[in-house]
């Protein structure tokens, strides 16, 4: 919430506005006086790390009353505030919307009991709302994400990863209750991130004899050899009949039917605290700013508004219609129609739930036909990034459970050369969802320096099908193979690319396995290095992050962490650009602020290097400020994967075998042996804006810039913007591209929660 509150209040700063905060939500409102601060710049300063909100929330009876409501107009009207921001839940923006509706009626009352006159009325005489959705539970429809849920699941991720050890180490079963009463949503992503045995969620609840087959599925893990069985429930878990599911009665089931040693954690709270994630601050960000500019661009016509994520883009709903789909979730829950209230979560609410427990694939995806048995080999290719062995988890288990042999190779292209190809099975891959780096290992090789002997054993192996899990190497070498299929028939078979890397620079695709994770641990030590700046004064940061050419790791921290500049290739600085960015921070240091805090990514000039930029600020800034030098290095490959990592990487594992699947089936002529040679037989799969999808090789080879390693357009370069202006360099309005305004629709909520 603060990095929403810093957003909106220097976004209405920048754009010329007054901006109050009002502090302990409506109770301040209502109540007034001190509560209702005009801000400036240096209000919202050094509070983007922190967790909860600076600014308090409180719940009101007050304000659901129309008295209330009329005390709080009353204080709007006095301090001329005619726009009002609401970060919360459905109930404090329905709460908004009714206050914007009986606006003018409040008014004409304020009026006939003296307390303002006809024209301060005139003057206010219209008030525009728009809303940013606070949740940790991700319950509100329209939104891929609420602000607060990435935190929390980093939380609760953070609780089981410390559980895993102890629940291992003594052979013990595992229930954690996390938060959810109305919506399974944090039960459910924290389940397929930590490969969960069972959950239990509201809006699907459990088939009647459901501790039967619980204790089955209990009994068989730990037959295969696991030494730990995790169960997640959300506190508002139900069965068919509407009777509440607890956390005691599912351990004291464990206990009488199987006599394991087990143990109940409830989270609470905790889940609410700590530092927010990157995501969440970018997040917020992003919402903050489209929430001024939509009040900006209100009309009388204009209803009121809730700024939306949609894949990486922020949009603009109508309120209401929100809150009213939100609502009938829960109406269809009450009523027991829970099909209905999964599909108005969205479709991708609840349809990953089987792979985390390994069900048969009819009753995961009934609407396609069952395939023929294949074979395929699974490799890791590239630089180490989190999230690989979750994709490769997945893959495996989702493969064995369609009935294909599956191979992972060792070393990536070399290791597939000199034939370190094994079959592996569901038990080899357990444990990998937590674990970072690469557990297959991982090479840059590519297939042109050993063409002959990858050919050699996808023969002997019999290989008809490749995923290969990796960065801008695994792009380019599956399209090496590609471009072999004329000379060598074996390589006429499905090849898919899940792009892995801390770069985020693979073509086809928004969002790279591994990216999230760097960016939350560039984050974090640029929290530390500004904490250690606290005590003392006046002095400047320049942090070198990793990513080759490409600035995706240095611009979206250097939003995550409110830095002063951040330097990447994209876009081209000259040594006037350099000149300014002195002078700003200069004037910085004359404020209370006397820190600073510059990104530069590892390639981002030939010239300007850590060292030039360095020995630049500590000569232009000499008796001002001192400069100190920080370069993050590989400490940004390391790591556990974060929440979105693992539920990433586990959801692109899937539905890249289930594509291998149907596209093998289209390569089979009449001989009956596998002949792919067309260009869509070798894609990379990547979340393109709203949806997962498929790019060709051969068709993404076009835009790509291989000399640097780059897709010809990103569309995180937009970010940049944000970035600037939250710095306070003053840039022209008519370059912000506002979110566009929708409606409500099925299509709407068709959304892929948890990308």
């Amino acid at each position: 919430m603060n990095a929403a509150v810093r957003a909106v209040t220097r976004m209405g700063i920048y754009v010329g506005a007054k901006v109050f905060l009002i502090y302990e939500g409506y109770e301040g409102l209502v109540e007034g006086g001190d509560n209702i601060k005009q801000a400036n710049w240096l209000s919202v300063s050094n509070i983007i790390q922190l967790g909860g909100t600076v600014i308090g929330s409180a719940r009101c009876k007050a304000f659901t009353t129309r008295a209330g409501r009329l005390r709080a107009a009353r204080n709007l009207v006095e301090h001329g505030i005619t726009n009002l921001c609401v970060i919360g839940g459905d109930g404090s923006l329905t709460g908004a919307d009714i206050f914007r509706s009986e606006w003018a009626g409040l008014l004409e009352e304020l009026v006939r009991d003296g307390q303002i006159s006809e024209e301060v009325a005139k003057k206010n005489c219209r008030l525009n709302i728009v809303g940013l959705v606070g949740s940790i539970d991700n319950d509100f429809c329209g939104t891929d994400m609420t602000i607060g849920t990435d935190s929390a699941l980093h939380r609760i991720m953070e609780v089981i990863d410390a559980i895993t050890t102890t629940a291992q180490s003594h052979q013990r079963t595992f229930v954690l209750e996390v938060m959810g009463r109305h919506c399974g949503y944090l039960a459910l992503v924290s389940g397929l991130a930590s490969g969960a045995d069972w959950l239990f969620i509201p809006e699907s609840p459990p088939e009647d004899g459901w501790e039967d087959l619980m204790c089955e599925r209990l009994g068989e893990t730990r037959s295969r050899g696991s030494r730990l069985n995790i169960i997640i429930i959300a506190e508002g878990a139900i069965d068919r009949s509407g009777k509440p599911i607890s956390s005691n009665y599912v351990k004291d089931l464990v206990v009488q039917r199987l006599g394991f040693d087990t143990r109940v954690t409830v989270l609470g709270h905790v889940q609410r605290g700590g530092t927010p994630s990157a995501f969440d601050r970018v997040l917020s960000s992003k919402m903050g700013m489209e929430a001024v500019m939509a009040l900006l661009e209100a009309t009388p016509d204009t209803p009121a508004c809730v700024v939306s994520l949609s894949g990486n883009q922020s949009v603009r709903l109508p309120l209401m219609e929100c809150v009213q789909v939100t609502k009938d979730v829960q109406k269809a829950m009450d009523e027991k129609r829970f099909e209905e209230a999964i599909q108005l979560r969205g479709r991708g609410s609840a349809g990953y739930i089987i792979p985390a427990l390994g069900t048969r694939r009819d009753v995961l995806f009934p609407s396609l036909s069952p395939q023929s048995p294949f074979s395929m080999a699974i490799l890791n290719v590239g630089a180490p990034a989190a999230g690989m062995n979750a994709a490769v988890r997945s893959a495996v288990r989702i493969g064995i459970c369609q009935g294909h042999t599956i191979y992972v190779v060792s070393d990536g292209f070399e290791g597939l050369a000199k034939g370190q190809v094994r079959e592996v099975g569901w038990h080899d891959v357990a444990g990998w969802l937590g674990r970072g780096g690469s557990m297959l290992g991982t090479k840059r090789t590519l297939p042109k320096t050993c063409m002959e002997k990858i050919v050699e054993n996808v023969r002997k192996f019999n290989i008809q099908g490749l995923l290969v899990i990796g960065g801008f190497e695994a792009y380019e070498g599956v399209l090496q193979l590609v471009e072999a299929r004329g000379q060598y028939e074996e390589l006429c078979i499905v090849m898919c690319v899940i792009p892995a890397t801390i770069s985020n620079n693979v073509p086809g695709t928004d969002f790279s396995l591994g990216s999230d994770t760097a960016v939350n641990a560039a984050m974090e030590s640029c929290d530390r290095i500004k904490q250690s700046a606290s005590g003392t004064k006046r002095r400047v940061f320049i942090v070198e992050t990793m990513g080759g050419y490409c600035g995706y790791l240095s611009t979206v921290t250097g939003i995550a962490v409110g830095a002063d500049a951040a330097y990447v290739y994209e876009d081209p600085f000259t040594i006037h650009d350099l000149k300014a960015n002195v002078e700003h921070l200069t004037d910085k240091m004359k404020t209370d602020i006397q820190r600073g805090l510059v990104l530069r990514n590892e390639k981002c000039h030939e010239h300007y290097t850590t060292e030039f930029l360095y020995n630049l600020y500590s000569s232009e800034g000499k008796g001002i400020f001192d400069c100190r030098i920080n370069v993050l290095g590989h400490l940004q490959q390391g790591g556990a994967p974060t929440p979105f990592d693992r539920n990433y990487g586990t959801k692109l594992g899937v539905k890249a075998v289930l594509w291998i699947e149907v596209a093998k089936v289209s390569s089979v002529p009449f001989s009956g042996r596998v002949f792919a040679n067309s260009g869509d037989t070798a894609c990379v799969i990547g979340l393109r804006k709203k949806a997962v999808a498929f790019s060709p090789v051969t068709e993404l080879k076009k835009v790509t810039d291989f000399e640097h390693r780059l897709p010809q357009e990103q569309w995180w370069l937009n970010l940049r913007l944000m970035l600037k202006m939250l710095a306070n360099y003053q840039i022209s309005l008519t370059e912000y591209i506002s979110g566009q305004m929708e409606h409500v629709t099925r299509r709407t909520l068709s959304i892929e929660k948890g990308f």
